[in-house]
């Protein structure tokens, strides 16, 4: 469902859109992690790329990811968007 929702949204400019991942819950032996022990996840996956910026000479300047990479977050920074 929310992939449908991303579908319609569209960055403009330089701009990024990305999904944050899933935190880990447990650990890979199978301890379970209680919510204060959670971090707050630094990587998403980028679900909509804007179309770029603009140079000096008016040309469009691509940005350098794509749909579907794996980028790391800054702690400080963006907007959070909630798509119903």
């Amino acid at each position: 469902m929310a992939g449908q929702a991303f579908r319609k949204f569209h960055p403009l400019f330089d701009r990024v859109l990305v999904e944050r991942s899933a935190e880990e819950t447990s650990t890979k032996g199978g301890i379970v992690l209680p919510e204060k022990a959670h971090g707050k996840v630094l990587q998403a996956t980028v679900a909509a790329v804007g179309s770029g910026s603009k140079g000096e000479g008016g040309e469009v300047q691509p940005v350098s990811v794509k749909v579907g990479d794996e980028v790391l977050l800054p702690e400080q920074g963006g907007t959070k968007v909630v798509i119903d």
